[in-house]
């Protein structure tokens, strides 16, 4: 098992994960997400890999099963908000054909011990209601709800 940054190599790879994710969030919200499509395509995704306040870390046991996007951003000077550093897991994927063997807990920690490298505050990301396994997965991680966005829906297709 080797968790690392992900390279150009990794790009197909990922796109597929991408599909997979977008699919379990087309389940929950068909309202919302399109069906069969990713939110990053392949141009996008080789631009991010030499973003450094977007690091992509991929989990490779000869071949990519899982990977994490983060996003850093830091608040400095606010008048209302005190100096933080966060990381934002914008998205962990792991494989459907190896979930259950631990490679998300792995992928998680590698990101916590690398928010704590680069002196982050704390690291967040969102949930979608419905998505329970990811939920339980978090709250097993130590993870604890900082705030709810709610909403109304006005319009049904």
């Amino acid at each position: 098992m080797n968790i690392r940054k992900a390279n150009k190599e990794d790009i197909k790879c990922i796109i597929e994960l991408l599909h997979q994710v977008n699919m379990v969030h087309h389940v929950l919200r068909p309202d919302l997400f399109k069906p069969h499509t990713t939110k990053y395509n392949e141009q996008e995704l080789e631009s991010m890999l030499d973003d450094n306040s977007k690091p992509i870390f991929v989990y490779d046991d000869g071949g990519v099963l899982g990977y994490a996007f983060c996003q850093v951003s830091e608040v400095k000077n606010h008048l209302l908000l005190e100096d933080m550093k966060t990381l934002y897991i914008d998205d962990i994927c792991v494989d459907e054909n190896a979930r259950g063997k631990h490679v998300g807990k792995a992928l998680y920690e590698y990101v916590r011990e690398y928010a704590r490298s680069i002196d982050c505050n704390n690291i967040t990301l969102n949930v979608w209601e419905g998505n329970t396994p990811a939920w339980h997965f978090y709250k097993a991680m130590g993870m604890k709800v900082q705030k709810t966005t709610m909403e109304i829906t006005l319009k049904t297709k």
